[in-house]
């Protein structure tokens, strides 16, 4: 048995993802949206989850799945005693009509290689989260699933009486199936299919083409790259942690989250990922998303929010299996209802690329300026109030350094956003809130320790405060700086670079896994301390842990290198783009456009 992974490949087209396995199963996606329920759930409940398979006909096979390099299109090649056979499967993306063209569709093209292979495909969606099944009717060439929000349809080429039966069949040529939400297909179908599959290719392959991505690790760079593109819904901006819920963050802990939602604070090291790629038009798509969100706003800001404002964010619990028996399974994330104060200088820090960045134009800068206004009133406000933190402690509030360093750290971005506008008493404002907020940092200060607690009054540590080295509140180059990082390192560092977030009790007991954004942001700080050896070192062995076509999870168990927690992790990708980044800035390697 090899260390626990998730053996996915995933595509998407900015409007829907879709997780097959390496058996060809479609084992999550959900429709409409992204936090839609499931069309297809064999992840998380085998028996309600429905499935969408092209499997042999012989119990024992051999497959191998890969990407088409560059893209966000997975092949998955079967091999079995009657023969072998290929599977390519995407979502449709393309520029056509002066906009992009990403349908609630996923194209099956399924192609003899050798042989003459035994196959059946089974095609059962299901709504509701596995409690409504749809009825079937055969159409000309197409099979009607009835009884969803919308109707659903698989245009195919295959016996219709196959699927319907669920029959095996020989394949001697090659075959499509597009399933779509709504609007069906009523073009010719393989004609149709191949002209999208190419136009598919070309775009991501141009996309690809226009990033910034130096030569350090660089495939794996574009990989992070394609997945985190996939993560955005492109309609309103914006970026969510994961696609999935509750997959575990380790076996029986019942820390089981659903992260199909857009959390304020992975702005701002989403947008620096984005930026250190050179792609402005994601940026600006997710920008636009966060100043909707806050413009709609009352005083308090959440910590998260749905991919669209009136997203209902209740945390239920369903009666589903579970990703391998793991219960509970939760849709909805309570975190929404928590005091998370470092959200306001999250906000501030994301803006501040509209006052930097000569691309935005000036009227969009200058209508920031009540947004401004509000965030330092909140910052001020809540400058002597406990907060949950960015970990989400749901029974612990704590005077967090992390949030007073976001607080620090925003209004340095309103005094030079202040300066550029020549607003004197929001300049004067920022500067004042700046001070407080560095003395609050440092009475988290633990002199016996050499380094900066997680909170102010204890002498814990905490993988989040790596980021006062890494947003320069301490400079790489003191040795202040380094000794906070040894400081952190006896507590938390485990092997090869991998890194707990903390190691104290919490709401469910202590943590069993680290957490891989944790660690690239260890990468990030060795690299700002000098330590670049190390940095190189350490960062090729967090990339080991993706799975077999380059997926990063939430966590890995330290013990045996298991991916455990929501996959694909948008905040890992962007955690290896930001450290691999600042590493190739290090070595002064050339970027390729």
């Amino acid at each position: 048995m090899g260390r626990h992974s998730y053996d996915y490949g995933v595509i998407g087209n900015c409007a829907f993802l879709a997780f097959v396995d390496k058996q060809t199963n479609i084992d999550w996606m959900c429709w409409p949206r992204f936090d839609s329920s499931f069309i297809f759930g064999g992840m998380l409940d085998k028996n309600k989850g429905g499935e969408f398979s092209i499997k042999p006909a012989d119990e024992s096979f051999e497959t191998e799945q890969y990407y088409v390099e560059n893209t966000n299109v997975i092949c998955t090649e079967v091999t079995c005693e009657s023969g072998k056979y290929k599977v390519t499967d995407f979502a449709p993306r393309f520029y056509q009509y002066d906009r992009y063209y990403r349908p609630l569709m996923l194209i099956r093209k399924v192609e003899p290689i050798e042989g003459q292979p035994r196959i059946r495909a089974i095609c059962h969606p299901v709504g509701e989260y596995g409690n409504t099944k749809p009825e079937r009717s055969m159409g000309s060439s197409h099979i009607r699933y009835l009884g969803l929000d919308k109707q659903m349809r698989l245009t195919t080429n295959i016996s219709l009486n196959y699927l319907i039966h669920d029959e095996y069949f020989v394949l001697n040529d090659t075959k499509y199936m597009v399933l779509t939400y709504g609007p069906p297909m009523e073009a010719p179908l393989a004609e149709t299919c191949d002209a999208f599959y190419n136009k598919t290719v070309a775009y991501w392959r141009k996309w690809v083409k226009s990033t910034s991505i130096s030569t350090f690790h660089q495939k794996m760079m574009i990989r992070s790259a394609l997945i985190l593109k996939i993560h955005q819904y492109e309609d309103t901006g914006a970026i969510i942690a994961a696609a999935t819920t509750s997959l575990p963050e380790s076996p029986g802990s019942t820390r089981n989250w659903d992260y199909r939602f857009c959390w304020m604070r992975d702005t701002f090291y989403t947008l620096n990922a984005f930026n250190n790629i050179g792609h402005f038009e994601e940026l600006e798509k997710y920008f636009n998303y966060i100043t909707n969100i806050v413009y709609n706003e009352g005083d308090r800001y959440q910590p998260l929010y749905g991919i669209s404002p009136s997203s209902k964010l209740v945390e239920v619990e369903l009666d589903l299996e579970g990703y391998q028996g793991n219960k509970p399974v939760r849709i909805g994330n309570d975190a929404y209802t928590h005091i998370q104060n470092d959200v306001y200088g999250q906000v501030l820090v994301s803006l501040l690329p509209l006052f930097t960045d000569g691309r935005f134009i000036i009227t969009e800068r200058f209508e920031s300026k009540n947004l401004i206004i509000k965030c330092l009133d909140m910052m001020e406000q809540t400058m002597e109030e406990k907060d949950a933190g960015l970990w989400e402690f749901r029974n612990l509030a704590q005077y967090h350094t992390y949030t007073y360093l976001f607080h620090w750290a925003g209004a340095c971005a309103a005094y030079k956003m202040a300066t550029a506008m020549k607003d004197e008493a929001i300049a004067k404002r920022a500067v004042k809130i700046r001070d407080v907020a560095a003395k609050k940092i440092e009475e988290s200060y633990v002199p016996s320790k050499k380094g900066y607690a997680q909170a102010i009054g204890v002498d814990r540590m905490d993988a989040s405060t790596l980021q006062l080295i890494m947003m320069s509140f301490v400079h790489g180059d003191t040795q202040k700086a380094k000794d906070h990082l040894v400081a952190l390192e006896k507590e938390l560092a485990a092997s090869k670079g991998l890194f707990y977030r903390y190691k104290h009790q919490d709401d469910f007991g202590e943590p069993e896994t680290t957490f891989l954004i944790c660690a690239f942001w260890y990468v990030e700080a060795l690299a700002c301390v000098g330590r670049v050896p190390e940095a190189i070192e350490y960062f090729e062995n967090l990339i080991s842990y993706a799975n077999h076509v380059g997926l990063l999870s939430e966590d890995v168990d330290d013990k045996d290198g298991s991916m455990w927690g929501n996959f694909p992790q948008a905040y890992s990708h962007v955690g290896l783009i930001n450290a691999g980044n600042r590493i190739a800035n290090k070595l002064d390697l050339p970027s390729f456009y």
